[in-house]
């Protein structure tokens, strides 16, 4: 299936997780009401509650969302790191709101963790109160070119480079079961 649309300015997924995050619906809504522009948008809103003032898909293959974000001026995710990290593969930096537990969005404060660490790397934009997510849009929208960047591309071998560098690191400060079997696991791979 590819999208059969025209490419929109703002591209939104808040993932396929079975928690509704009806909370960044609202707050996309909001911002598209205040804007004279109307920049046209989809979102991707799998179990949280259709869009009234953007184009909504329930769901949609990986590929055909990729392309989306690729042509799209704004990309805008969840904060989880599949959402985030798919955008950067295809030269975005997303914008981020990470979904919380005390709001039954997720289980736990993974996504709260993960787009902080990526925001502090420059890999994302974190988006934690509708305040800074609309001064976000905001300015991506006044700079689109901002939003783009080169592909963050998937280096498996140097990743666990630097976790086997980083465990290594642990293992004198600590004298731990656990990290002494992952350092033997990491060895024999």
């Amino acid at each position: 299936m590819k999208y059969d649309g025209d490419y929109p300015a703002l591209v939104v997924s808040v993932g396929t997780d079975h928690h509704k995050f009806d909370r960044l619906i609202d707050w996309v809504e909001d911002w598209l009401d205040s804007r004279t522009d109307h920049p046209t948008c989809l979102i991707q809103h799998g179990a949280s509650k259709a869009p009234e003032l953007a184009r909504g898909v329930l769901r949609m293959p990986r590929e055909d969302l990729l392309q989306l974000y690729a042509s799209a001026k704004i990309v805008l995710v969840q904060g989880g790191p599949g959402s985030i990290l798919d955008a950067r593969s295809v030269g975005h930096l997303p914008i981020a709101v990470p979904r919380l537990p005390r709001l039954n969005e997720v289980v736990d404060g993974h996504q709260v963790a993960f787009t902080r660490t990526m925001a502090s790397h420059g890999e994302a934009i974190a988006a934690e109160s509708e305040e800074e997510l609309m001064r976000a849009l905001n300015l991506a929208m006044s700079h689109p070119e901002s939003m783009r960047t080169a592909p963050r591309l998937s280096t498996p071998a140097a990743s666990a480079n630097l976790l086997g560098a980083a465990i290594a690191g642990l293992d004198h400060h600590a004298d731990h079961m656990a990290l002494r079997r992952m350092r033997q696991l990491l060895a024999h791979h």
